[in-house]
């Protein structure tokens, strides 16, 4: 499957959801937001909610600091 992730299109070979892709990235224990398709997906919603091939997916990750 093909997704644009952050602006770029990359192919997602057995990625059927938002957490698996997540996962895939080594984001699973990272605090971040994810937006497909223009909307926001919350966290109780990434493994129910199914990722199709050309799908725009932003993904942001918090970075603490002071």
């Amino acid at each position: 499957m093909n997704i644009i992730l952050n602006g770029l299109t990359e192919a997602f070979p057995g990625i059927h959801s938002v957490a698996e892709l997540i996962t895939h990235l080594g984001y699973a224990d990272k605090r971040i937001a994810v937006e497909l398709n223009g909307e926001i997906v919350p966290k109780s919603q990434h493994a129910s909610t199914a990722l199709q091939d050309g799908d725009t997916i932003e993904i942001v990750v918090a970075v603490g600091g002071g």
